[in-house]
């Protein structure tokens, strides 16, 4: 029964996030209730007061009589065992005692932080997510990333369940985001331009007609094939940005039809996996550069990154390549290599080890339809070789636009920081011009992308001024750079990073 609980409160997410004025109304008193009473009979609960060094109570239900299910102060320990293994106790619980009336610490609740233990708080309540996390709808990954943390604030921003809610918080600075957010949301800022989208599928759709039809009529010389190249891999870069939208669900107003045409553009434009991306893309939005949590900073030993994973690389001496000359070799192992041997690996990897048939249909239209048009005209080895080298161009576009914002930034171990703060801390912006918007698909507003995933990239730059506003309020670093220097920062990071690594594999 407790997935009935997921059912009801993805179907109301759905409804609730896209619904307006009366329609949204409505629809939460029909749905508001039942949804209450549900998350009431099937989670555990405790209270936590503001203060983080002081401890935190349970919260009793307030109905007539207790639900099995939920623990109460009497019996937290047979709870914690029915719950499925989150916060066994292995002591007594005194009649009378801190223990017996559900009382924690932090330093308790962190303790539960495991796979097979998992706790987290939200809005001074802690929950046992051991279980539960297995039907989470992003994936027991995504929400295990917040195991003995408080998540109020990420999770009502990521979560299909807490977002419903608008949870209050106690942090000043939370709170000042929250009265944004609902200002651009009133705003009509979260609403889509269809006529942004059409025009730069358009766009996408041209550069392919085109490249195909210089070649079929005018031949496959050298100068042509190059030219030809160039164009396909300016349409497989901006449609990464397009798909990109569907895949935040920033266009339509159903996110059925956003993942519908997400895959079509990832699947039959691009030749990806809709869930693939989704997977990676959604770990890294909730934990930003934390090292073993987000994905794209992941290099599998290739390079390290920051201040703190190179220094522990050379005092442990790890020395899988020479990392000092990282910024020298990444000019052959990162942009020429990501998407053209990396990404197509892992693409392949992951549809057909789960099965995911759907995916790989979407994948296979992509190479069907590419073989049809460039085959006739090159044939299957010229043909195979053509679409290499427009991997190998799109990957070098790819690798520094996703990059720029990241890799200067900082890079570290989980530090259990505020959603905004940490955000803020693994994002930078590039200067707006209409060429940086189009060349980085709108990804030089980073900062306000990571803040507010689902706005149409469209109003990024309305909402810039107001987010750099709230930062300096609270003097947080909103970091501005021009394009150049952005990408210069990627290498100049990679060599001071490769530099700590040296002295601490020499020194340490």
């Amino acid at each position: 029964m407790a997935s009935s609980l997921f059912h009801v409160t993805f179907f109301l997410h759905n409804k609730w996030d896209f619904a307006r004025g009366k329609e949204r109304q409505e629809l939460l008193e029909q749905k508001l209730f039942t949804c209450l009473l549900l998350l009431f009979i099937f989670s555990e609960r405790h209270s936590p007061p503001d203060d983080r060094s002081d401890k935190t109570r349970l919260v009793s239900s307030s109905c007539g009589h207790q639900h099995p299910e939920i623990p109460t102060a009497l019996n937290r320990r047979q709870a914690a065992e029915r719950m499925g293994g989150g916060g066994r106790q292995t002591d007594l619980v005194e009649p009378g005692s801190e223990k017996e009336t559900g009382v924690y610490t932090w330093e308790e609740v962190q303790r539960h932080c495991s796979k097979n233990d998992r706790w987290l708080v939200i809005n001074r309540k802690v929950y046992n997510i051991t279980q539960w996390a297995r039907r989470h709808p992003g994936g027991s990954h995504v929400i295990g990333h917040y195991a003995g943390e408080d998540a109020t604030v990420s999770i009502s921003f990521l979560s299909l369940l807490i977002s419903l809610f608008s949870l209050p918080t106690w942090a000043t600075i939370i709170e000042d985001f929250d009265h944004l957010r609902a200002q651009v949301e009133k705003e009509g800022l979260f609403q889509s331009r269809p006529l942004f989208f059409c025009l730069h599928l358009g766009h996408i759709l041209l550069l392919e007609l085109l490249a195909w039809l210089m070649v079929s009529y005018w031949g496959t010389s050298w100068t042509l094939t190059l030219l030809c190249a160039v164009m396909l891999a300016t349409s497989q870069s901006q449609a990464g940005w397009l798909q990109h939208d569907f895949g935040h669900l920033s266009v339509f107003k159903k996110s059925k039809w956003n993942h519908l045409v997400h895959k079509f553009v990832i699947g039959h434009l691009k030749g990806a996996s809709a869930s693939w991306w989704n997977h990676l893309h959604f770990n890294h939005h909730s934990k930003p550069n934390v090292l073993s949590k987000d994905p794209d900073v992941n290099m599998s030993g290739i390079f390290v990154l920051g201040n703190v994973q190179p220094v522990e690389y050379g005092i442990k001496k790890i020395k899988h390549l020479p990392y000092n000359h990282q910024h020298q070799y990444f000019f052959l192992l990162g942009p020429p290599l990501l998407i053209p041997i990396v990404f197509n690996l892992q693409v392949l990897n992951v549809m057909i080890s789960r099965r995911n048939w759907v995916d790989l249909s979407w994948y296979l239209s992509f190479y069907v339809r590419y073989f049809y048009c460039y085959v006739p005209l090159y044939g299957l080895f010229g043909s195979l070789a053509l679409i290499l080298f427009v991997r190998f161009l799109e990957s070098h576009w790819f690798v520094w636009v996703t990059q720029m914002n990241h890799i200067p930034m900082n890079i570290d171990y989980e530090r259990h920081q505020d959603w905004l703060t940490m955000q803020l801390q693994a994002t930078c912006n590039i200067e707006q011009s209409f060429f940086n918007d189009w060349f980085s698909g709108h990804l030089n507003f980073q900062i306000e992308h990571h803040l507010f995933p689902r706005m149409p990239r469209h109003n990024y730059h309305l909402v810039a001024p107001r987010v750099r506003a709230l930062c300096e309020k609270h003097r947080i670093p909103y970091q501005l750079k021009t394009l150049w220097q952005a990408m210069t920062d990627v290498v100049s990071s990679l060599k001071s990073s490769g530099d700590l690594w040296l002295d601490a594999y020499l020194h340490k």
